[in-house]
């Protein structure tokens, strides 16, 4: 494999893309404190990214599969890069809420762009990359958030911090994802398949459900882990940042060795063993008496999570009854659900209760993802399918 095969190519660019939004996280306590949210009021604000995300997401699809993967990076990441900064600049909660959906509407070009790109790679070449192509995800996410944690350290005002890892990362960004292959688009793999408009079927509205308790922990850990450590075990400065950059690293450790693990075990035994991992990194986060358990806690919940976004994507990228482009884009949809009620649940909680029972809202959930597993069960290949359905379990 050449150093600049289509494979590596797909796996710096998912790399490249959350590092601008990972340097916003750290400074979530910021924002909130400079325009005096509450839990509630922040929760609130919060919504505006996957609500920005959720109304793009259908029209999305139908653009991507038209566009291709490629085309639709590029672009996206042009108008994401301008836009990531924008919360930081708000001047007020609505104003913030605003900002934050104008990203979550360019985010999600992207990163579905970049879902059937590596889909696209792995039925065209045999390779199997897609859990290992969103662990590069994960360590963008994270030296994005060690990035804006350093910059605090330094008093670096938010919205400029921002906006200069965005342009800095912007046009090696470009130039990688120009570098993509494009491959001949898949023929139809049904005489009769659905309309992108049309109501998930049953095995898709599985796979569905079973990723809304994983995207609904993953977005509470960026929102919430900062002021976690803050309220409940009154960690200060660059260390309430570590809480979601340990989350991120060993969502990344999970997420390399998972093709490894699917290959031996199988796509449900490898979801099985990890959502064990997820309910019980929960359950010590909730009981940690000071930081290190918390830490830890955060560490187990990042392995418990790290396979499941990637198992289904390519679950849902190998079902028939429709364009790869189309189902993954409703999975998208609808795991993107798990961040827009993951935040205002915890905050809500949060703000009548405590942080910690809002932390505790994950459990239930996770236990729920981890009874639907089964769901990723080996399906029968169609012709020309990805290879890896052949392996017991379909990621």
């Amino acid at each position: 494999m050449s150093f600049l095969s289509p494979q590596r190519l797909t796996m710096l660019v998912f790399f490249l893309q959350p590092i601008a939004f990972g340097s916003w996280l750290p400074r979530i306590p910021d924002v909130q404190q400079a325009l005096g949210l509450g839990p509630a009021g922040l929760a609130f604000a919060l919504l505006g990214l996957p609500c920005g995300t959720l109304l793009t997401l259908p029209f999305a699809g139908p653009l991507v599969g038209k566009i291709g993967p490629r085309m639709a990076i590029l672009g996206g990441f042009v108008l994401y890069s301008l836009a990531v900064a924008l919360p930081a600049f708000a001047a007020n909660p609505t104003v913030l809420f605003i900002a934050l959906m104008l990203a979550g509407s360019t985010i999600s070009f992207v990163e579905l762009g970049l879902n059937v790109q590596a889909d696209t790679v792995e039925k065209a070449t045999g390779a199997t990359i897609m859990t290992t192509s969103h662990g590069f995800w994960s360590v963008g996410i994270m030296v994005g958030s060690l990035i804006g944690s350093g910059l605090a350290a330094l008093g670096l005002e938010a919205h400029w911090a921002i906006l200069l890892v965005a342009l800095i990362v912007l046009p090696v960004a470009i130039v990688a994802s120009n570098a993509l292959p494009i491959f001949a688009a898949e023929p139809p793999k049904s005489e009769h398949q659905r309309s992108v408009w049309a109501f998930p079927s049953w095995p898709l509205l599985g796979i569905c459900f079973f990723v809304f308790g994983i995207t609904m922990t993953e977005g509470a850990m960026a929102d919430w882990s900062a002021i976690f450590l803050r309220d409940a075990l009154g960690a200060e400065g660059g260390l309430v940042g570590l809480g979601y950059s340990v989350f991120a690293m060993m969502v990344a450790a999970g997420r390399f060795g998972g093709d490894t693990l699917k290959r031996r075990f199988g796509a449900v035994n490898t979801a099985r063993i990890c959502g064990t991992l997820a309910v019980a990194g929960a359950v010590v986060l909730f009981l940690a008496p000071i930081t290190p358990v918390a830490l830890l806690g955060f560490a187990i919940i990042g392995i418990g999570v790290s396979v499941g976004f990637p198992l289904a994507v390519t679950a849902a990228a190998s079902l028939t009854d429709r364009t790869a482009s189309a189902n993954v884009a409703i999975l998208s949809f609808v795991a993107l659900l798990g961040f827009l009620v993951g935040p205002p649940v915890i905050g809500f909680v949060a703000e009548h209760f405590d942080m910690r029972l809002g932390i505790a809202c994950l459990v239930p959930v996770l236990l729920i993802s981890l009874a639907l597993t089964g769901r990723l069960a080996t399906r029968k290949p169609a012709p020309r399918h990805n290879p890896e359905a052949d392996i017991a379990g379909v990621m």
